[in-house]
C-alpha cells in the first residue's frame, strides 16, 4: 500500500544524500566558512532548502529564525545578512548540481518515446523577491516583486535546453518559440503554454506535442490509433467531453 511519506523520512533521506560533515568539509573546500567562526553550515543550508518550500511568505528574516531554531548558537540580522555572499551563492549552487548527479536517474525516458528524437517539457517557476525590487521584477500584487524562470529541458538527454529570467508577469508562453529545432521532438506543456496556433506550428515543424486540455475546449477524435476486441465504442467524430468517460478503453488522436 502506497503511503505519504513521513517528515522523518523525509529528513533521513536528506542527510544520507547530504550529511553534515560533507557540508562542512566543502564549505571549507570552496573558502565559505570561517576560521572558528560560530555560523553553522548543516542548519544554514537546510534553513534555506525548507524555507523554500514553505509558501510565499520566505523573507530572510524567516530564514535567520529558522537557522537560530536549529543552530546551537544564534545569529543576529547584521551576522546572518552579511554572510550571504557570492561565494555562498555559489556554495549552494554546487550543492543543488550535486544533489541534482546524485538522484538524477540514468534512462528515465521509457521505450515508448523512443519514437521521439527527444522529449522536451517547458515550463516557468516564481521566485519571490524583496518588494525593493518591485520596479524591476513586477510581480502580479502590489507591494510585491517576483521573477519568474522559465526553463526547456530535454528529458531525454537530462540537460537544460534553454533558460531565461524575467519579472513575474511575463506569461511563460511569450518564452516557447517554435520553429525546425522541433522536428522529431516530443513537447510537454501545462495550460499555461495552451494555445493552437503553437500547436499548429508544431505540427507544421514535423513535431509532436502533449498538452492539458482547457475546460472551455472541445476538440474532436480524428483517429482512433488502436483496436480493441470485445464491446469497444466507436469514438471517430466524437467531442473528448461527450465521450470522456470511455476514453480509458482506447487510443485515440484528436
Amino acid at each position: 500500500m502506497h503511503t505519504e511519506p513521513s517528515s522523518r523520512h523525509i529528513e533521513r533521506r536528506l542527510t544520507n544524500l547530504l550529511p553534515s560533515e560533507a557540508l562542512e568539509d566543502h564549505a571549507e573546500g570552496v573558502g565559505v566558512v570561517e576560521r572558528q567562526g560560530k555560523l553553522q553550515f548543516p542548519p544554514l543550508v537546510w534553513s534555506f532548502a525548507f524555507g523554500f518550500a514553505a509558501g510565499e511568505s520566505r523573507t530572510l528574516a524567516a530564514f535567520r529564525r529558522t537557522y537560530n531554531s536549529t543552530a546551537d548558537e544564534s545569529i543576529s540580522p547584521g551576522g546572518f545578512y552579511q554572510r550571504l555572499t557570492l561565494t555562498l551563492a555559489e556554495y549552494l549552487r554546487d550543492l543543488v548540481e550535486y544533489g541534482f548527479d546524485e538522484v538524477a536517474v540514468p534512462h528515465t525516458v521509457s521505450d515508448e518515446f523512443d519514437r521521439f528524437r527527444d522529449v522536451m517539457i517547458a515550463d516557468g517557476t516564481v521566485l519571490r523577491l524583496h518588494e525593493l525590487l518591485s520596479e524591476e521584477y513586477k510581480a502580479r500584487h502590489e507591494e510585491q516583486a517576483g521573477a519568474k524562470l522559465h526553463l526547456l529541458h530535454n528529458v531525454t538527454d537530462q540537460t537544460v535546453e534553454h533558460f531565461s529570467v524575467t519579472d513575474e508577469k511575463t506569461h511563460d508562453s511569450t518564452l516557447f518559440n517554435t520553429g525546425s529545432w522541433l522536428e522529431g521532438r516530443l513537447a510537454i506543456f501545462d495550460l499555461a503554454y495552451f494555445k493552437y496556433r503553437r500547436f499548429a506550428l508544431i505540427d507544421e515543424n514535423d513535431g509532436y506535442f502533449v498538452s492539458r486540455l482547457k475546460k472551455s475546449s472541445n476538440p474532436v477524435v480524428t483517429e482512433e490509433l488502436r483496436e480493441w476486441r470485445g464491446r469497444a465504442i466507436p469514438l471517430e467524430g466524437e467531442k473528448i467531453f461527450d465521450i470522456v468517460d470511455d476514453l480509458s478503453r482506447k487510443y485515440i488522436d484528436v
